[in-house]
């Protein structure tokens, strides 16, 4: 394993080079304003007048529609959510300048291949491990979000070198850029959303609620035990994994975490994620995902409703308003 540093940048790789960010969301944000106090020249590449474009102005960023964005640029970057990435970059190919870098923060649209990028284009993958507000964050203080790179495409001969660079200029390098594929990066990522970070640990809260409500505890009191302190064990886990983790909580609690914590999660958990990679590997799950918009989102939106309405929710809203210091940073 390399992780590559600052000392690794080449800066010729986009010396003077201009920049646009297609999507002004949580990444796009992060990604347009790092830059900016790195030096770049970045123009935001946004649908005009909408609220992207209003919040990218007040931030004191160049603004165009996307295909007036990608015009002269060195480096256009592909920041708007999966689903709407084909039809955008259809929207701006033709021009999009010869040699440019199409460049991807998520795999999805090159992996199951949605996009087929021109043969000219160095198509690369900067991945920053974090939402984009702690990315941004994360500059400002003078750190960085770790990063994944990878280069799908090398039409110029220093793909992995101008890759680079912009991870260097978003910060990335401060804490370290792996080395990856589009597929290792595509596939761990929706693994990880989808059995643990996301879908695993929200099914198991949701669960631990419901057990606790369901024997007659107070729904308060199950609320905190399940969901406000589960921040408190993802910090130490954060900080200093398993061996933190340990060190700061009670025996007791140590004891019932190694006897029964195999209980809920065992080989039957561990046969299911097995089956949920398999299907992301396969391409089933994407499939899935893009006819599922292409159809309306009739049963995402009916799983997202029945998700919000849970009682779990409503406790929470009441709760936490009593600790307004738990802003949304994201």
């Amino acid at each position: 394993m390399r992780l590559y540093g600052p000392k690794d940048v080449s800066k010729k790789a986009l010396r003077k080079a201009k920049i646009a960010i297609l999507g002004y969301g949580s990444q796009g944000r992060a990604h347009a304003l790092n830059l900016k106090d790195s030096g770049y020249d970045v123009v935001v590449g946004v649908r005009k007048n909408g609220p992207s474009w209003k919040q990218a102005k007040k931030d004191g960023l160049a603004v165009a529609e996307p295909k007036d964005a990608v015009v002269g640029a060195k480096l256009l970057a592909m920041l708007v959510p999966d689903i709407p990435q084909k039809e955008l970059y259809e929207a701006v190919e033709s021009n999009i300048e010869q040699g440019a870098v199409l460049l991807f923060a998520h795999g999805f649209n090159i992996h199951f291949k949605q996009i087929k990028p021109r043969a000219d284009l160095d198509v690369v993958l900067i991945a920053p491990k974090g939402p984009g507000g702690l990315v941004r964050r994360q500059f400002q203080q003078g750190r960085g979000v770790p990063a994944l790179i990878a280069v799908h495409q090398d039409a110029s001969g220093e793909a992995f070198a101008r890759a680079l660079a912009y991870a260097h200029g978003i910060g990335g390098t401060r804490g370290g850029v792996l080395e990856t594929t589009f597929g290792e990066e595509t596939e761990t990522d929706l693994f990880g959303e989808q059995a643990v970070l996301c879908g695993g640990t929200t099914s198991l809260v949701l669960a631990g609620f419901e057990t606790l409500v369901e024997a007659g505890y107070q729904p308060e009191v199950a609320y905190y035990e399940v969901l406000h302190e589960l921040k408190l064990i993802v910090d130490l886990l954060h900080e200093g994994g398993l061996a933190k983790l340990h060190k700061f909580v009670s025996e007791t609690c140590k004891f019932g975490d190694l006897t029964r914590g195999p209980r809920i999660v065992n080989a039957r958990t561990k046969k299911e994620m097995a089956k949920i990679l398999k299907e992301i590997q396969t391409g089933k799950f994407a499939r899935e995902w893009i006819e599922e918009n292409k159809t309306g989102r009739k049963n995402y939106n009916r799983l997202m409703k029945a998700d919000l309405n849970h009682k779990i929710e409503k406790v929470g809203v009441t709760l936490r308003s009593r600790m307004p210091w738990l802003k949304d940073e994201r």
